[in-house]
């Protein structure tokens, strides 16, 4: 990884009445109000030479230094795993993730992740938080494939979680449901919180956070949908949860549907992402094929029966 040195800025309050925290916030430091709140904390900023709490007040004429140490080391190996680098510049990185991939390290996946990948592939990674690694600002299951964008400094990572937030960020799935989806378009508008009788689970639960899903109908099968998928919001399964709301779980969903001889995970590709580069605000948009056993179970379906 390439190491960050030590950067240090002075400042001079022109206009006082604010706390530490927020008085540096609103500087030009590229930094989150929680990663300088963690700076104060560490004592690595000072108030007229003394060390300073984050709520403490400052004055007009007061000296503010900051210093931040070069992003430690994360304890994850880089690792060669394969992975298609759609796009990359000295900010962001867009991936093609194949289905089986982990987004982060958990239990049971300790490396051969995502994450090890883009250490491995990304060496200019500056850091985020404090500690070198990439800045992940959404995540797709470990089984669906398709389009993510991580960051690679604190800078991007702030930008994009942003979009994200505000939804302005363009994601679009293929995705093949089991039945006949009826009408060919429409909105599913129903909240989602963690299943209360399988807690490894989500459901439509009322009293949840509000989920918002568009579709629409690309093409019939016989007794499939292949619709094209625009969630506006951003939950965890929320696409599962809302076509198997619908009565039209996921093909091969072997949580929210039932498993199929045709493929040997759920059929969902995220095929469409547009967002705003963070380094200049310029739109760009990518878009992925469906991976090889996605496409071969669209063909077996396009030959055993009628479409319409």
């Amino acid at each position: 990884m390439a190491l960050v040195d030590t950067a240090h800025w002075d400042f001079e309050v022109r206009a006082g009445g604010v706390r530490l925290d927020q008085f540096l916030a609103n500087q030009q430091t590229g930094l989150t109000r929680s990663r300088l709140h963690a700076l104060i904390a560490e004592g690595r900023v000072l108030l007229n030479g003394q060390p300073a709490r984050p709520s403490q007040k400052v004055r007009q004429g007061d000296e503010v230094s900051l210093t931040v140490p070069p992003p430690r080391e994360l304890d994850l190996a880089p690792q060669a795993i394969p992975l298609t680098v759609v796009y990359q510049d000295e900010a962001i990185v867009v991936v093609d993730k194949p289905a089986g991939l982990s987004v982060h390290p958990g239990p049971g996946h300790s490396d051969g992740t995502l994450v090890n990948a883009l250490l491995a592939r990304c060496p200019d990674i500056q850091g985020i938080g404090g500690v070198i690694r990439p800045g992940i600002v959404h995540r797709l299951d470990k089984d669906t494939s398709g389009l993510m964008v991580a960051a690679k400094t604190e800078e991007a990572h702030q930008n994009l979680s942003a979009q994200f937030k505000e939804h302005t960020v363009i994601k679009g799935y293929l995705a093949l449901s089991v039945g006949a989806v009826e009408p060919a378009s429409g909105q599913i508008d129903a909240p989602i919180a963690r299943d209360p009788r399988h807690r490894k689970r989500m459901a439509v639960v009322m009293g949840g956070r509000e989920a918002r899903t568009r579709y629409r109908v690309a093409q019939r099968f016989d007794g499939y949908s292949l619709l094209e998928v625009y969630p506006e919001t951003g939950r965890t399964h929320q696409i599962r949860v809302h076509l198997a709301y619908l009565g039209h779980p996921l093909l091969g969903d072997g949580v929210y549907g039932k498993r199929s001889p045709l493929l040997d995970r759920h059929f969902l590709h995220a095929h469409h992402l547009g967002f705003r580069r963070p380094t200049s605000g310029e739109l760009i948009e990518f878009r992925s094929d469906l991976p090889d056993d996605l496409r071969r179970a669209v063909e077996t379906l396009r030959s055993t029966g009628p479409t319409r």
